[in-house]
Formats: C-alpha cells, sequence, structure tokens
C-alpha cells in the first residue's frame, strides 16, 4: 500500500491529484466519469464577483501538441457559484478549492469575502488577470503588484492561499518570491504560455483576439523547469501543472519538486484522465518501492 495523501500549504489532499482551472468546470459536468470526492481536490473554475462573458469566437484552436485558448474566464459570478456548485461538490464530499479571478485588487478581496461562509476549503488566485488600476497590465508580471494583491488576499482569509504564476514574465523566481514574501502558502505553475496561430488560407488569426494561451504536451518542458526552478527559490509548497496526462507526467512534476498537480487539457479529450494519472502515480511508487509519495518531492538526482 503507498500512502498517497500530501499537504498543500496548508490543504490536506488524499492524494497529490487536482484539476487545473478552467478544464472542468466545477466538477458536475464530469461526475459521470469522475468521483470528484477521489479526486485530491477540486479546482473550479475561475470566479469574479460579478459574472463576465468572455470573449468572442472563434476562441479556441488546436495546435501541434496542444491548443490555444482565449475562453476570457467566462464565469456567471460568485453568487451563482456559492448558491449551485460549493453545495453539490460538499455534497459530494469532495475537496475544494476556488480559483479567484478579479480586475483589480479588491475584486479579488471582494470574491474572497463573499466566500468565507461557503464550504471552501481554499483559494487559488490567479494573478494573470488585467488590473484595470494599472492601464491593464497582467497583474502577475510584476513583484510591486504580486506582493499588493496577495497581502490583500492574505488578509482577507486564514485559508490555505494558493497563488497561481503566469510564465510569461522574465524570472519566474522572483515573481514565486514576491507571492512568498506577501504570504502565500502555496504556489501553482504554470499558467498558460501566450501564442498564436494562423490560418494560411485566410490569412486570419485563428482565434478573434489573435493571441491566446497555449497549454497542452506542448508546454511541459517549460513548466517542469519552471517549478523546478521555483523549488530551488522558495520554501512554500508547489503545485505543478502545465500538460499533464499520465501518471509518469505527474512523477516528473514531484521529482522536479511539486507537492501536488493538476490535470488540464488532458480532460478535454479523456474524461478519466485524472483517475488514469492518480492510479499512475500509485503504480509507479509500487514498481519503485516508494511507499509514501511525498518521500518523491524534489528528488531530482543532477
Amino acid at each position: 500500500m503507498v500512502s498517497m495523501s500530501v499537504d498543500l500549504g496548508g490543504l490536506a489532499m488524499k492524494n497529490p491529484v487536482t484539476v487545473a482551472s478552467g478544464t472542468f468546470a466545477a466538477g458536475r459536468e464530469y461526475a459521470d466519469f469522475v468521483d470528484v470526492a477521489k479526486l485530491g481536490a477540486v479546482t473550479t473554475k475561475g470566479v469574479s464577483l460579478h459574472g463576465w462573458e468572455g470573449n468572442d469566437a472563434p476562441r479556441i484552436a488546436e495546435t501541434p501538441s496542444g491548443m490555444l485558448n482565449s475562453i476570457g474566464l467566462q464565469n456567471p459570478g460568485v453568487a451563482h457559484l456559492r448558491e449551485h456548485e460549493l453545495p453539490w461538490l460538499a455534497g459530494q464530499g469532495a475537496t475544494t478549492i476556488v480559483n479567484v479571478s478579479g480586475h483589480s485588487f479588491q475584486e479579488y478581496v471582494d470574491v474572497i469575502s463573499a466566500l468565507e461562509d461557503a464550504p471552501v476549503d481554499a483559494y487559488e488566485v490567479n494573478i494573470s488577470c488585467p488590473n484595470v488600476d494599472a492601464g491593464g497590465m497582467t497583474m502577475g508580471c510584476s513583484c510591486a503588484s504580486v506582493e499588493q494583491v496577495v497581502a490583500m488576499c492574505r488578509e482577507a482569509t486564514a485559508r490555505p492561499l494558493i497563488v497561481k504564476l503566469t510564465p510569461n514574465v522574465t524570472d519566474i523566481t522572483e515573481i514565486a518570491r514576491a507571492a512568498e514574501s506577501a504570504g502565500a502558502d502555496a504556489l501553482s505553475l504554470i499558467n498558460t504560455l501566450l501564442g498564436m496561430a494562423i490560418d494560411v488560407r485566410t490569412r486570419r488569426p485563428l482565434l478573434s483576439r489573435v493571441v491566446g494561451g497555449l497549454s497542452g504536451p506542448a508546454v511541459k518542458p517549460v513548466a517542469v523547469r519552471m517549478v523546478w526552478q521555483c523549488s530551488q527559490a522558495v520554501k512554500i509548497p508547489l503545485l505543478g501543472m502545465g500538460g499533464i496526462s499520465t501518471g509518469a507526467d505527474a512523477i516528473e512534476f514531484m521529482l522536479a519538486g511539486a507537492t501536488a498537480v493538476a490535470v488540464g487539457t488532458a480532460n478535454f479529450g479523456n474524461p478519466f484522465a485524472t483517475m488514469e494519472v492518480i492510479d499512475g502515480i500509485r503504480a509507479w511508487c509500487e514498481d519503485e518501492g516508494v511507499q509514501d509519495v511525498r518521500e518523491i518531492i524534489g528528488g531530482l538526482i543532477c
């Protein structure tokens, strides 16, 4: 028997597998395929204070070994999540991480405040959103803005606070240290990489907003590298993601320093992906004589 439980910055997970925000809704749509209570946690789609319509179509494009998306964080708002999705997750016995989005520092705080009496186990703060108070600059690209938004969220809750980092920066370790110093309990990485694709027959971009976020197997080597770099730079635990579709993929991230992992784009093509990753991690540990999955965290041999 392999002990599969991990502690992600104060969040107790029965196994090290959750889902990447935006790839699993709030779990209800996958209930025919996945017992959400068997996941280490369910990470909800990003929620804002009020509903966002999202971007115009087309907003998804397939790419070699991945996909581009420009959904625009479409969601019905925090009140809908509170009234409909969170009670359902609680009824299933799921561990729940709510992904929090906002266009301003205060909106993050307002979303968290609206959820403090709801059945939420942890928050994942998506700092890849544009800050309208700073001319639309992405919050996660500046150490100063990262420190400010994380500090404000930290004051708003005592629950575990996971900060999701964007890879679209010069040095991700600087951003990681800024989030840690402001009170983050854990970091999740990576969010999508900026990319674009062009239809050569029409000479037009495949996405209405021209650029979008690249995810899937194509980004995994970049994600593993960034997880490894951040594991050397901070002391708080990491949630690794980016192209994970098998147990072996998850093991790579954990050896690089991740305490837990998130399955994202793989869910679209294989609704059983999360269960297969959990089984794959357990099988690898059995084959390698590992009795506790925590033994492999940061176990890279250089």
